[in-house]
């Protein structure tokens, strides 16, 4: 019986991944570098030095470790400047009754996302509110397709991780879930692909998926 869910965040819960192509877009055609929406789209759900690996695979110089240290610090300082724009508003739609809608049902809920910036994106959008735990990049060494963000998700609630449904919407995620032996939720580009034990399109199609708890239980 599923007592919790885990969300993923950029592309899931708010729908981030605008700001993330163009901060890196932005870095891109500083370094004089082609930068494409199809190696944006790669970039979804993994960490921020894999994707800066995509970034670069359009250079032909080598770069050192510090030189894309710099470069991905350079990346974030854009995308929290791009952050600071988001309002409730910029929640995905549905999320802001979804959310509430399952607490009251009686599930736990959770953010398993690799984002180091989910508290300033929580913040900013009112979504936290509705969280009992909140796992992100500042909490895990390993990325997605590992399952380590979700694991620590469940450990956070204090629930067994076959008790956990993991709603993602990178095929990295899915993979994540399914490697945690969580129920998945595909949603977005990775249901395209039936990625998911379920695949959705909005959020409000989570609904009947999971009906009230009972109590006690």
């Amino acid at each position: 019986m599923i007592r919790a869910i885990l969300f993923d965040l950029d592309g899931v819960l708010v729908d981030t991944d605008t700001l993330h192509y163009q901060a890196w877009k932005e870095l891109a055609d500083r370094l004089g570098i082609p930068f494409t929406q199809e190696q944006g789209n790669r970039c979804r759900g993994i960490s921020r030095m894999d994707s800066l690996e995509i970034v670069l695979e359009g250079s032909d110089r080598i770069y050192s470790q510090e030189e894309k240290e710099a470069f991905a610090q350079a990346k974030n300082t854009r995308y929290q400047q791009l952050l600071s724009a988001l309002t409730p508003g910029h929640a995905s739609p549905g999320a802001h009754v979804l959310l509430p809608e399952l607490r009251r049902r009686g599930y736990r809920l959770a953010l398993a996302s690799g984002s180091k910036n989910a508290g300033l994106i929580l913040e900013r959008t009112g979504l936290g509110r509705w969280l009992d735990a909140v796992a992100d990049g500042n909490l895990i060494t390993r990325s997605k397709p590992d399952p380590q963000v979700f694991l620590t998700a469940a450990e956070l609630l204090g629930v067994p991780p076959r008790q956990c449904a993991a709603v993602d919407d990178a095929l990295a995620g899915v993979q994540a879930g399914r490697a945690a032996e969580m129920v998945t939720v595909a949603f977005g580009d990775a249901a395209l692909h039936q990625a998911g034990d379920y695949n959705i399109q909005s959020l409000e199609e989570m609904l009947p998926l999971f009906p009230p708890l009972e109590a006690g239980r």
